[in-house]
């Protein structure tokens, strides 16, 4: 069973020294950063499409692709910003990532630079995670000093400085535009586009947003080839990829494996789900995706399966529940944070995440009545779509699927006027843990 996992990013995190310059290079780092210089920018641009890297914050976009869309020639600053504001419910693989292996980050960020030819990057990071800040800042100061980072690299004549820049706590930001905004010291609010920030980015200048994972990946691409990337993984969801267990499982963690694994290995490693319990439902990608259940064992784990059996791969940030869960409460939970997090900019995300957690306590309550279902469906199919960003698409998804696949248990809600599972039999609803 052990066979299915392909650590690289994960490696050695077990590693007493995994997050120092001497640890990653005894493992192997900063092989790929000079075969990366030998070759022209368009080449490593080139590597990474043939590589299938498919950008590890979400939505799946190829990352070389994205790096082609830098124009040349335009005689402006280009910047490359990578997003570690890592802060929805569930997701939890790139904090451990710039924890023990930041220097993989650093490499790639110094390769990806030089593909988009940016002389200036920035690693954005949410400011309440301290402790990654301070490593990251540790890991770019021994990579300067060991001249992998600052003028002429490795004698190459390419100059790079890489800012890590502490955000201000507001989940709206990771949204690559409202991020953009925080950095140039605004308030963090999603731009209109277009334009993109590939022409008209911070600073109006050309600019990259990048996720932790999808940069920390590009080290090994370079060092053991593209093919050998392109042989992992499923026909177009290629390569390896953290998954993120948490919740009801015997051994949460993190587990490296090639996209196209199912839960039901992954379950496996894990030990499975808590002693004495059987799991109801289960997020393939975090809370703003649709509700999987125990019939999705074994629906493969890439974008496409993923797809189409209803849901989205997301990042993989996979919470698993067990039958002394309340899915309404859970529900209710995740979109008290969206609301929360909604900057308020645009009317269908302000507005309709505002009903939708009051008709959702209602009915999390035993109040209302059947229609009320209804009513969530159509307020939730207002938002999708129509607000400035994802964060208002993020809403539909668990309500949606959760009345398609328990709509019985909501009517038990409101035929026994109130909750019908006991509170202490789970402890994962907090508000603090639902963030």
């Amino acid at each position: 069973m052990t066979t299915i996992l392909t650590p690289a990013l994960t490696a050695h995190w077990d590693e007493p020294d995994s997050f120092t310059l001497a640890g990653y290079r005894r493992d192997g780092g900063y092989r790929a950063l000079p075969k990366a210089l030998a070759m022209s920018p368009d080449e490593v641009i080139s590597t990474v499409k043939e590589s299938v890297l498919r950008g590890r914050g979400g939505a799946g976009f190829p990352t070389g692709v994205k790096w082609g869309f830098i124009p040349r020639g335009d005689g402006k600053p280009h910047y490359l910003v990578v997003n570690a504001d890592e802060s929805e419910p569930g997701a939890c693989k790139d904090m451990p990532t710039m924890l023990n292996n930041p220097q993989a980050l650093i490499e790639g960020i110094v390769i990806a630079s030089y593909a988009i030819q940016a002389n200036t990057a920035f690693i954005y990071v949410r400011g309440e995670v301290l402790h990654a800040i301070r490593r990251l800042q540790y890991a770019v100061a021994q990579a300067r000093e060991a001249g992998f980072v600052g003028r002429n690299i490795l004698g190459s004549g390419f100059d790079l400085d890489i800012v890590v820049h502490a955000g201000a706590g507001a989940y709206i930001c990771g949204e690559e535009t409202a991020l953009l905004d925080s950095l140039e010291g605004k308030r963090g609010q999603p731009r209109l586009k277009p334009p993109f920030p590939a022409t008209s980015g911070l600073y109006a200048s050309p600019s990259n947003v990048n996720n932790v994972e999808s940069i920390a990946s590009v080290p090994w691409i370079i060092a053991h080839g593209s093919k050998d990337f392109a042989a992992l993984g499923t026909e177009k969801s290629k390569g390896f990829g953290i998954f993120s267990l948490s919740g009801h499982v015997t051994t949460p963690g993190q587990y490296e494996a090639p996209l196209g694994t199912t839960l039901r290995e992954l379950l496996g490693l894990a030990g499975g789900i808590r002693a004495g319990h059987r799991l109801k439902f289960w997020t393939p990608g975090g809370s703003s995706t649709p509700l999987f259940t125990d019939k999705h064992l074994d629906v493969p784990l890439d974008y496409e399966s993923v797809a189409a059996a209803g849901s989205m791969l997301g990042t993989r940030s996979i919470q698993l529940f067990d039958e002394t869960t309340c899915v309404v409460r859970v529900v209710l939970r995740w979109n008290e944070f969206y609301q929360h997090e909604s900057c308020g900019k645009c009317t269908p995300c302000r507005e309709g995440s505002y009903w939708v957690v009051q008709l959702l306590g209602a009915l999390e309550r035993g109040e209302g009545s059947e229609a009320d279902l209804d009513k969530l469906l159509d307020i939730c199919s207002n938002i999708t779509g129509r607000a400035f960003c994802p964060l208002g698409d993020s809403i539909e998804p668990s309500v949606k699927s959760s009345i398609t696949y328990f709509r019985d248990e909501y009517i038990e809600h409101l035929k026994g006027g109130g909750c019908p599972f006991d509170p202490a039999a789970s402890t994962l609803f907090t508000m603090e843990t639902a963030r």
